[in-house]
């Protein structure tokens, strides 16, 4: 078991101070804490299985197993909840036309391919260990790791509006409460906004008669979790394997940059160093998942804003967070609860969750202050958006290649492709770095 020294008296942060993550507050205030961080991923990590048909309380299982599992291979010295991922709604649901699984084959097949791509990323873990990050910062710059991010969410963008249109109003409700309650408050409350906007659009639903709640009253409280186990000897569990790659680097970005998040605000450098172990403990999470119907998992920014808005970077809230997760995944009532969420909600909510995505990939941008005036950065992102938006395909034989696929393809070949001409000619079109200050546009100097 994991041992903290007790931060000051256990119960206050003093202005300026931070509960690092070998820290803990009382434990009273560390059960607190972690349940916050339960309702912050909750928002999130119950929507994944809605969109794609995946079991509820089995995707909740393994968002806490993982968790837990986190914390230990990364040797409980980096904070984080491992939530449902984004990233592999759109090429999970490639395995019913675009749709949420609807069968048990179908979750079979796209198991194969969520396990197959958690061992990848836990690969990419053990070679950061051995060689650094370095590679990756070359492979993935930020004007490609931030296209990669929001055509995922783009591309997304059509699934999002077919659940709108099935109950408009109720979606139009849900998306505003979304919008408000993130202006409306602020710390941890306006960073649970989805959240609370989901439950504004359930009880909307419910008192104007749309929500069915036969499925609840039939379920019991207590129960295991529904199972699956994936489908290695079906051909169709591999065909659809190369649409699953793109999120291996999505997955990437998502850990560098929660790993580089949680040392600035915490003010320890040291705390990078666990970069490859925080890839291979989320890889191996994911394929466990994967080995028995839940979905694939990622570091959650959810619940980096928790952190941020208490300052207390204890793993030991993360201990009980996980272990919540597990508790909560035991009762069927709780899973068919979730299942009775009527589509306009999900509409209304993923409109604005898929948007965001698009956001962090800009923010990425903006972060590293990329220089769009530079054409390879232009074309980089423009033709990869586009290819995301269309929903461009492409067969190969038995091989099918989604617009995800193609449009990360396209941002990799595009970028480094066009730096090395651009480069080998001095046309100036390559990227040159980030943009530098140029100073003072207007107004008296000081």
């Amino acid at each position: 078991m994991p041992i903290w020294t007790l931060h000051g008296d256990g119960r206050s942060v003093a202005p300026g101070a931070v509960v690092k993550p070998d820290e803990r507050l009382s434990w009273p205030g560390t059960i607190a804490i972690g349940a916050q961080h339960v309702v912050a991923m909750f928002g999130a990590t119950f929507l994944v299985p809605l969109l794609t048909g995946f079991p509820v309380t089995t995707t909740l299982l393994f968002s806490g197993v993982g968790t837990l599992l986190f914390l230990l291979l990364t040797r409980n010295k980096l904070p984080s909840y491992l939530g449902s991922s984004f990233a592999f709604i759109a090429p999970i649901q490639a395995y019913n036309g675009g749709q949420a699984l609807e069968t048990a084959e179908q979750i079979t097949q796209a198991m194969v391919s969520v396990a197959v791509t958690g061992v990848i990323l836990a690969l990419v873990g053990l070679l950061v260990q051995k060689v650094g990050i370095g590679w990756i910062e070359k492979l993935m710059p930020p004007v490609v790791s931030g296209a990669i991010v929001a055509l995922i969410g783009l591309n997304l963008a059509p699934a999002a509006w077919n659940n709108f249109t099935l109950q408009p109003v109720v979606a139009t409700v849900t998306l505003a409460a979304v919008i408000l309650f993130s202006v409306l408050f602020r710390g941890f409350l306006g960073r649970i906004s989805i959240f609370l906007g989901v439950v504004v659009g359930y009880v909307f639903a419910a008192v104007t008669g749309q929500v069915d709640f036969a499925p609840i009253a039939q379920a019991p409280w207590i129960g295991l979790p529904e199972f699956h186990f994936p489908a290695f000897g079906d051909p169709v569990s591999w065909s659809l394997l190369p649409i699953f790659l793109p999120v291996v680097l999505v997955l990437i970005a998502e850990n560098v940059g929660h790993v580089r998040g949680v040392a600035t605000m915490t003010g320890d450098p040291s705390i990078n160093r666990h970069t490859g172990r925080a890839l291979t403990a989320d890889g191996v999470a994911s394929a466990l998942a994967g080995l028995f119907g839940g979905s694939a998992t990622t570091t959650y920014g959810e619940n980096i804003g928790v952190m941020a808005a208490t300052r207390v970077y204890s793993t030991a809230a993360y201990w009980v967070a996980g272990s919540f997760a597990i508790l909560l995944s035991f009762s069927p009532a709780f899973g068919a609860v979730v299942n009775t969420i009527p589509a306009g909600v999900i509409g209304g909510v993923t409109t604005a969750l898929y948007g965001l995505i698009g956001v962090i990939g800009i923010k990425i941008w903006v972060d590293n202050q990329v220089d769009f005036s530079r054409p390879v950065n232009q074309y980089t992102v423009a033709v990869s958006f586009v290819i995301a938006i269309a929903g461009f395909t492409m067969n190969l034989g038995s091989l099918a290649f989604s617009a995800i696929v193609l449009g990360t393809v396209a941002a990799l070949v595009i970028y480094h492709g066009g730096n090395a001409i651009a480069r080998w000619r001095k046309t100036g079109a390559d990227d040159g770095g980030p943009i530098v200050p140029i100073g003072q546009l207007g107004g008296d100097p000081e």
